[in-house]
């Protein structure tokens, strides 16, 4: 078997550190930051570092919503695909301010794609 994508960019330590680098950048950004006033980040960091271990291949203990129900809110807030490319782009400027090979960027970014349609409920 192949090894996960959790395992070939680090781990645990790598996913931490990509989820702080990540949540920074999108708080810094006027374009989407307003979908996080309010938000407990700290609650917000744990949850996406375990959405993130489990849909990069590793252990699974994401216990939150799916897509779909977790980001409705969002989109009755205007939540659209301008700002999914915003947080793509962090996603993959986070990846590789932290020197994640490309390839690994393009597999994480398939992965995150992927979700598009649930989070903007489509």
């Amino acid at each position: 078997m192949s090894e996960s994508l959790y395992d070939r960019i680090g781990g645990e330590a790598a996913v931490s550190a990509a989820v702080e680098t990540f949540y920074r950048k999108v708080l810094e950004d006027y374009r989407i930051n307003r979908f996080f006033d309010g938000k407990d980040m700290e609650t917000q960091l744990a949850k996406q570092k375990a959405f993130f271990t489990m849909a990069f291949g590793g252990p699974n203990n994401y216990t939150g919503k799916d897509m779909r129900e977790a980001h409705a809110h969002l989109v009755k807030m205007g939540l659209d695909d301008s700002h999914f490319d915003a947080v793509m782009e962090h996603l993959g400027a986070t990846m590789q301010e932290l020197n994640v090979p490309n390839e690994l960027i393009a597999e994480a970014a398939a992965i995150a794609e992927g979700a598009r349609h649930d989070v903007l409920g489509k």
